[in-house]
């Protein structure tokens, strides 16, 4: 079940591994990313955290917030230095899937190995190069999640839905910045599907 661009976006109240309550509902008047990722040494998602962390005051600055989720447990992210640096991001462990689920992620085995074969060698020097972790998934971790992004306008309606294709295909940072700067970007997009 994939979420449409007319939905409001489905409720959460978790603790992030930091111990922060982070309630969705808390967010109605910001903007928001909410970033679906894979294990806690997939490289490709851990390169995707790694580029919004960069950008994430400078977006913040403008009004947008960002939530991070990961199917691995907390104990796995909080042994890794690279995770515990996200913050002041949150960063939810959902190793049960609960969130992954309603917001329509799935997994599959071809695009997995599809993106392996094409783009992990490539994608494993970059992240030796710029330090990100890089393991074999853990217990419960798998490789065949794909991996999604939403961008939440106020009222906490959801603007644009960005189901990966490939383990590198997300959002463009320059997308997120427009909507950042004016949400009404996908205003056309949004009357279409209405």
């Amino acid at each position: 079940m994939t979420l449409h661009s007319t939905a409001l976006a489905p409720l959460f109240n978790k603790k992030d591994i930091f111990g922060r309550q982070i309630n969705l509902e808390d967010y109605k008047e910001k903007k928001l990313l909410i970033g679906f990722f894979r294990h806690a040494g997939c490289p490709f998602c851990n390169l995707r955290v790694h580029a919004l962390t960069k950008v994430h005051e400078k977006l913040k600055a403008k009004g947008l917030e960002m939530i991070f989720f990961f199917e691995s447990k907390e104990s796995v992210l909080l042994r890794s230095t690279f995770h515990k640096e996200v913050s002041p991001i949150p960063l939810i462990s959902d190793p049960d899937k609960e969130i992954y689920a309603k917001y329509g992620l799935e997994e599959s085995k071809k695009i997995s190995r599809n993106s392996h074969i094409t783009s992990f060698i490539q994608t494993a020097i970059k992240a030796k190069f710029t330090g990100v972790p890089m393991n074999m998934p853990e217990e419960q971790e798998s490789l065949n999640t794909i991996p999604a992004e939403f961008l939440v306008d106020k009222g906490l309606r959801l603007k644009k839905l960005h189901y990966s294709k490939s383990l590198t295909d997300r959002l463009d940072l320059d997308l997120i910045e427009k909507f950042a700067d004016d949400s009404s970007i996908f205003e056309e997009e949004y009357k279409a599907v209405s």
